[in-house]
């Protein structure tokens, strides 16, 4: 309702904007009575990690900025005639990859394995671990192989003479014949 009553106020400017905008559900928001900017409303529906799951469209750089500081809100916005969903900011992909970590093995149970882990000395120490190096492999051995030696034509032609094929012989019919034929049929 407070982005309808900001659009409201701007006047003929943005009228394009206010009939799109009424095209879509309102949501109500809490500062129904006094009304606050478009922003700071959006903003705050959003606020305690977007429980509705809204997506929040807008051209405003810093109302879009803002947002990704947010976990969890998809932004969208327009490039040309075209609605663009922008990907994921670093904030909500490092909430993702929290979320789905905890959910695999509580906390309680990790320091309970790390303990155990200590216990019995399995715990790798940083300057253990090594990298294996790449080292540089030989050449191609497809490339190592001898070249195969070409057919002569004196090796062909025995082969040739060993596949003796008949040519196929065309039965040619003598035009007196098919006039005749032609003379028959309309008799």
């Amino acid at each position: 309702r407070c982005v309808l009553k900001e659009l409201e106020a701007l006047g003929k400017a943005l009228y394009g904007a206010k009939l799109i905008a009424q095209r879509f559900q309102v949501r109500n928001c809490s500062h129904h009575k006094d009304p606050v900017s478009g922003s700071v409303c959006l903003l705050s529906m959003i606020e305690e990690g977007n429980p509705h799951h809204f997506f929040i469209a807008t051209q405003d750089q810093d109302l879009a900025n803002k947002v990704k500081k947010k976990a969890g809100v998809p932004l969208l916005f327009i490039i040309q005639n075209t609605m663009v969903l922008d990907k994921p900011s670093p904030k909500s992909l490092a909430f993702v990859q929290k979320l789905q970590t905890n959910q695999l093995v509580p906390e309680h149970q990790k320091q309970s394995i790390l303990q155990l882990k200590e216990k019995e000395g399995l715990v790798k120490q940083e300057s253990e671990q090594r990298r294996k190096r790449k080292r540089a492999g030989g050449p191609n051995p497809l490339s190592c192989l001898k070249k195969k030696k070409k057919k002569t034509q004196e090796g062909q032609e025995p082969s040739a003479e060993k596949k003796k094929r008949r040519k196929r012989k065309r039965n040619r019919v003598k035009a007196e014949a098919v006039q005749s034929v032609q003379k028959n049929e309309e008799e």
